[in-house]
């Protein structure tokens, strides 16, 4: 489990928690009705936004969210590739089948394969891009959900609070019945505010990074297999995996990785 979002969800929550209870407010902010019309209006806003195909990956982002997958890390690619470059040069290409089981990455293994049936470079290539913009587009598409989500909520706090103001008004003779119409009005931009910026937007965010790691990996795994194919020193190939890995940290595309030492 990832610890930051345990401590993140701990910490934010509890602040809330502690500030609702010491202002005695709970009695207040528990409105099942505002809670329905923000959530509710949300899902059904993504439900408009989004086809099924997007909306059915929900679950496993929320998922990785809580338990990220295991990424080798960049000196772990690049140490791979280095020691499949000398395997080449001794043994020959056809010698790498046996590497096949034991790489670090599963993209790894699909671009040797590739070299491993002769596909020209120029093909490796294209097939390389090819799959680092499908998995670009697929984790955007997914985390843009939840970045939807929170531009959706606040805007039905908002009309739940004119809902609630326009209740008012109309109670406005009967002073029993503009208490619970004020809290309509009153927890729905509460619960509009809280869900956009405690759960959809740092899901989102979260999800970003994570997509930027593995877009990384890939490239990295798609430059190193393009070596390969090229027939470069192992120790070009290192040099030219750290610059590029070095260019990435310097260009804010690189997060969570470090230049090997």
């Amino acid at each position: 489990m990832d610890l930051m979002t345990v401590l993140g969800t701990a910490i934010g929550g509890g602040v809330v928690l502690f500030v609702i209870i010491h202002g005695d407010m709970q009695k207040y902010l528990l409105n099942f009705e505002a809670f329905v019309l923000i959530f509710g209006g949300t899902v059904g806003s993504i439900m408009i936004s989004y086809p099924w195909s997007a909306i059915q990956h929900i679950p496993n982002a929320v998922k990785m969210m809580l338990f990220p997958p295991k990424r080798p890390p960049a000196n772990l690619l690049i140490s791979t590739f280095v020691r499949l470059a000398e395997s080449a040069r001794r043994n020959g290409t056809d010698a790498l089948a046996a590497e096949l089981r034991g790489l670090p990455h599963p993209f790894m293994g699909d671009c040797l394969q590739m070299v491993l049936d002769g596909l020209d470079e120029e093909t490796i290539n294209d097939r390389c891009e090819r799959d680092i913009v499908a998995t670009r587009h697929r984790h955007l598409q997914v985390s843009g959900i939840f970045k939807a989500a929170g531009t959706y909520s606040p805007i039905f706090g908002l009309l739940g609070t004119l809902i609630g103001v326009v209740a008012v008004l109309r109670n406005i003779t009967k002073p029993d019945e503009m208490g619970a119409s004020m809290a309509v009005a009153m927890t729905a931009s509460f619960y509009g505010i809280f869900a956009a910026n405690f759960l959809f937007l740092p899901i989102a965010s979260k999800l970003n990074f994570y997509s930027d790691e593995e877009v990384l990996a890939r490239e990295l795994i798609a430059k190193g297999t393009l070596c390969l194919v090229r027939g470069e020193v192992p120790w070009l190939i290192a040099k030219k995996l750290e610059a590029y890995l070095s260019f990435q940290l310097r260009q804010g595309g690189a997060k969570g990785y470090r230049v090997p030492a």
